[in-house]
């Protein structure tokens, strides 16, 4: 059996969820703190970064959020995630590296960081400025998110792939912490809605961190 460990609101190891739970591939969940660093988890993977997966009968350990979605891409036929045209794979990889890092960088880092690791950790207040920010840079990229979905079905092109899985759980967790203003943004809200609804993301929804708590639509479908 797979055990992934996470963090309720770590975006990469949500992804990782997100795309196991599309292909059907069955896992343990183990709850890793990485800012406590402890000597187990390093032994894994001594950046102490989640998410890590580990087959423990096939001495399997796989580190990196994108590594651990491609070697499911590869070996679990059932929902590919990363398809059609070389074109259209390089599209899907384009956006999910966009996600991974500019909207992580200007959105979500900065929420977490305030919200969860300076009261959970530092036992410190957040910095109004640094969340003002951050929510006006959401704002920014949910006008990027609408122009894709306004030319095509999904955020990669015509069907789901990486990007929708990537993007939702970012999104997914800036959401949590209280910094999307969904006004405005209807195509983006009606894409995540039907994320919401899918199987694979309902056990997402249900989880929540101590001490920390969401706004009180994050867990409905129709918001």
């Amino acid at each position: 059996m797979w055990q992934l460990y996470q963090f309720p609101l770590c975006p990469f190891s949500r992804k990782v969820r997100l795309l196991l739970g599309e292909k059907g591939v069955g896992y343990e969940l183990v709850r890793e703190s990485p800012w406590e660093r402890r000597d187990e988890f390093l032994d894994l993977n001594p950046t102490g970064r989640t998410p890590v997966m580990v087959e423990a009968d096939k001495a399997i350990v796989l580190i990196d959020s994108n590594a651990i979605c491609e070697y499911f891409e590869e070996t679990v036929n059932k929902a590919p995630m990363i398809s059609g045209t070389a074109v259209n794979r390089a599209e899907i990889r384009r956006l999910v590296a966009w996600f991974d890092e500019q909207f992580h960088a200007d959105v979500v880092g900065p929420l977490m960081h305030e919200r969860m690791r300076k009261r959970l950790i530092d036992r410190a207040s957040p910095d109004a400025g640094a969340l003002r920010q951050a929510m006006k840079l959401a704002l920014n990229h949910l006008d990027y998110t609408d122009y894709l979905l306004d030319h095509r079905n999904w955020l990669g092109g015509a069907t789901i792939s990486l990007v929708d899985l990537t993007a939702a759980a970012h999104i997914s967790v800036a959401d949590y912490l209280g910094g999307i203003d969904w006004r405005g943004h209807d195509q983006t809200k009606r894409w995540y809605m039907g994320l919401k609804s899918r199987p694979s993301f309902r056990p997402l929804l249900s989880e929540r961190m101590e001490v920390i708590s969401p706004p009180d639509h994050y867990d409905a479908v129709d918001f």
